[in-house]
């Protein structure tokens, strides 16, 4: 028996008679990432950045200096995994801002949710220069669309493998590990008091997104239904949407395709500027 296997029969039997208790040990494990080491790839990207620490604890990798790009992580994610990106755009003249999420690498914290995530990015960019752009990768992406709401100001956005509909991912969640229905209602609410707020508004399709962005997915996307990407540039009206056949749901960020479409958002951001100069 496999150890989901196994998950899944506790869960079921359990679920039935405690579904409370049920619900909170997978919200832990829901909201508890694991740090994990950098890949051989990786490396180079984090032997050339300079690592600081912003003013509330968070901690960051920087490359360059010139207009600021902010990066934000998914799940168990690291700023390095961005290297290709980092590299283009560093090469075109910009600064790199890659974030540590909150329960994250070096940042404080045990635990972490897309909340948390917004905050930090709230956080640092009330610290940094003027935004050029925010990009954010799979729960990273769905946090820049979140922080957007809350008032996060920059002059585009890039949304990569992300989610669009925060409860389809809860419940899915909850499904895979077995949950009854019970255990599911209760760690929808559990992770509801955690996060301060109602899940059903952590759904793109109520955002208001006034600004350039570029919407990227693979279509072989695994973890994250390229349907997703569908939903947030149909409620994105000033945003590109990028469809790659493959990549998966981490290859994508390594995708040179990304980079292009990358740079022609910052050139697509910049033409407004230009016509009122």
């Amino acid at each position: 028996m496999t150890t989901l296997s196994w998950i899944r029969g506790v869960n079921g039997t359990l679920g039935r008679l405690a579904p409370e208790h049920v619900a909170g040990k997978m919200r832990r494990a829901f909201m508890t990432p694991r740090n994990l080491p950098p890949r051989e790839w990786e490396l180079p990207a984090l032997a050339s950045a300079e690592r600081i620490t912003l003013r509330f604890g968070l901690s960051a990798l920087r490359w360059d200096k010139g207009p600021t790009v902010l990066l934000m992580h998914g799940w168990e994610g690291r700023p390095t995994q961005f290297a290709a990106l980092i590299e283009t755009l560093v090469q075109a003249g910009h600064t790199v801002v890659s974030l540590e999420g909150p329960g994250h690498g070096r940042s404080p914290g045990e635990q972490a949710n897309v909340v948390l995530f917004a905050r930090a990015l709230l956080e640092a960019a009330a610290e940094l220069p003027p935004l050029r752009a925010v990009i954010g990768h799979s729960m990273g992406g769905a946090s820049v669309l979140l922080a957007l709401q809350m008032g996060l100001r920059t002059e585009a956005a890039v949304s990569i493998a992300a989610p669009a509909r925060l409860l389809g991912v809860l419940r899915g969640f909850a499904h895979r590990l077995g949950m009854p229905a019970r255990a599911r209602a209760a760690f929808i609410r559990q992770v509801e008091r955690d996060v301060g707020m109602q899940i059903a508004r952590l759904d793109v399709t109520g955002y208001q997104l006034e600004l350039p962005g570029l919407v990227v997915h693979a279509a072989d996307d695994a973890l994250v239904a390229a349907d997703e990407a569908q939903v947030i540039h149909k409620a994105w009206f000033d945003s590109r949407l990028l469809m790659l056949e493959e990549g998966g749901h981490q290859r994508v960020l390594a995708d040179p395709r990304l980079s292009v479409a990358v740079l022609e958002l910052l050139a697509r951001a910049d033409e407004p500027a230009r016509q009122t100069a």
